[in-house]
C-alpha cells in the first residue's frame, strides 16, 4: 500500500511540474490524481465476481412476487432470470460494453461477464425452442419468442441502444413467462421436463465447455493431428487441410478464456442445480441424479479463490503453475459426465 501511495504522489508531483503553476495547477493534479486513484479502486471492487444464489430461494422469492407457486419450470426459469439480473445489478453493472473508466480498463470481468452471458443465450434458446413446446409443430412461447433475441443482442453496444437496456427489456418477457407457468388461467405457457429436452440443452452445453476446454489447454502448444473427418469415410468438406498443426492460444489471450471459463461455470452451476430441481422425476427414472451432482460438483471445482495475484501459464511439467490447464482439467472433466450424462437420458 505504501509503495502505491508512494507512486501516487510523484505522478502527482509530476503533473503538477507539466501544469500552469500556482494553485490552479495544483488543483487541476489533485483532482486528475484523485480521479485516477478513485478508478482504480473502483475497478478492483468491481473485479470481484458476485456470489452464487440459491436457485430454488430465487424462484419462491420471485413465484411470491407475482402471487404464484414454485411448479415445474419455474426454479430453472428463475435461475435464468436470477443470472440476468445479476450480470446487471452486480457492483459496477454491466461493464462488457464500458467505454469510460475504471470499465474501459477491466479486463477480467468483461470476460467473465461474456461467459455467463452465453450461458444464459444458450437457456433462453432451449427455452423458447424446446422447453416450452410439446412438439416440433407445436407453437413457440410468445414472451420467450421476444426475450430470446433481446439476450443475444450484440454484448459490446454502449448506445442507441445499450445492450442493458436490451437486456433489461428480455428480461421483463422472462418474467411474464415465469409467473404465467403457475397461472392457471394461462395454460399456454408450459414447461416440458422430458428426457429428450434435457439431452437438448446439454448437447449445447457439451459442445461449449468442450471448446472452451481446448482453447484453455492450448495456452500449451503442441501439435495435433487432424481429426475433423474421423469416423465417417463419406465425409468431406470445404477445402483440404493439414493432416497435422501447431495449436496455441496467444499469449494475450489466455487469461481472457480464462475467465470466460470461469464465468460459464458460475453460470452452469445455477442451471444446472436447477434442473436437477425441475427434472428430478425425469432423473430419478434414469438413476442419473449422482451424475448431475458429478457434473455440478467438478464445476464448483472452477470457483475455488485463485491466491495468485495473476494468472499464471507456465509450461505443462515447468517450474510455473499454468492455471489454464487446471481450468481445463476440470472443464474436460465436467464436459466427460456431461456426455455419460446425456447417454443415460437416452436409454429407455
Amino acid at each position: 500500500m505504501n509503495a502505491v501511495t508512494d507512486r501516487f504522489a510523484e505522478w502527482r508531483d509530476d503533473m503538477a511540474d507539466r501544469l500552469p503553476q500556482g494553485n490552479m495547477g495544483k488543483t487541476v493534479a489533485m483532482v486528475l490524481g484523485l480521479y485516477l486513484l478513485v478508478t482504480i479502486v473502483l475497478g478492483m471492487y468491481w473485479s470481484i465476481a458476485p456470489p452464487q444464489f440459491d436457485v430454488r430461494e430465487h424462484a419462491a422469492a420471485l413465484a411470491a412476487e407475482g402471487g404464484g407457486k414454485v411448479v415445474t419450470g419455474t426454479v430453472t426459469m428463475g435461475a435464468l432470470i436470477g443470472i440476468m439480473e445479476t450480470l446487471l445489478d452486480k457492483p459496477g453493472g454491466y461493464t462488457h460494453n464500458d467505454v469510460f473508466p475504471p470499465g474501459l480498463w477491466l479486463d477480467n470481468m468483461p470476460h467473465w461477464e461474456y461467459g455467463v452471458l452465453i450461458q444464459a443465450r444458450d437457456l433462453s434458446r432451449a427455452m423458447r425452442e424446446v422447453f416450452s413446446r410439446s412438439q416440433s409443430q407445436s407453437t413457440e412461447d410468445p414472451d420467450l419468442a421476444i426475450a430470446e433475441p433481446r439476450f443475444n443482442f450484440n454484448s459490446n453496444s454502449w448506445v442507441l441502444p445499450a445492450s442493458e437496456s436490451e437486456y433489461r427489456g428480455g428480461l421483463q418477457y422472462a418474467r411474464r413467462y415465469f409467473h404465467r407457468l403457475s397461472d392457471a388461467d394461462a395454460p399456454n405457457a408450459q414447461f416440458y421436463a422430458r428426457a429428450d429436452n434435457l439431452r437438448y440443452w446439454l448437447q449445447t452445453v457439451d459442445s461449449r465447455l468442450g471448446s472452451l476446454s481446448q482453447r484453455l489447454s492450448a495456452s500449451v502448444g503442441k501439435m495435433r493431428f487432424n481429426t475433423d473427418l474421423a469416423g465417417d469415410e463419406s465425409a468431406s468438406q470445404s477445402t483440404s487441410a493439414p493432416t497435422e498443426k501447431f495449436v496455441r492460444t496467444p499469449w494475450t489471450e489466455i487469461d481472457d478464456i480464462y475467465y470466460e471459463a470461469r464465468g460459464t461455470a458460475w453460470a452452469l452451476i445455477h442451471f444446472l442445480k436447477a434442473a436437477e430441481v425441475d427434472f428430478a422425476d425425469v432423473l430419478e427414472k434414469k438413476n442419473a441424479r449422482v451424475s448431475l451432482q458429478q457434473i455440478i460438483r467438478e464445476l464448483e471445482g472452477t470457483q475455488v479463490t485463485v491466491w495468485s495475484p495473476m494468472i499464471l501459464n507456465g509450461s505443462g511439467f515447468g517450474m510455473l503453475a499454468n492455471h489454464s490447464l487446471v481450468m481445463a482439467s476440470y472443464m474436460s472433466r465436467a464436459n466427460a459426465a456431461i456426455i455419460d450424462l446425456r447417454d443415460l437420458l437416452s436409454q429407455g
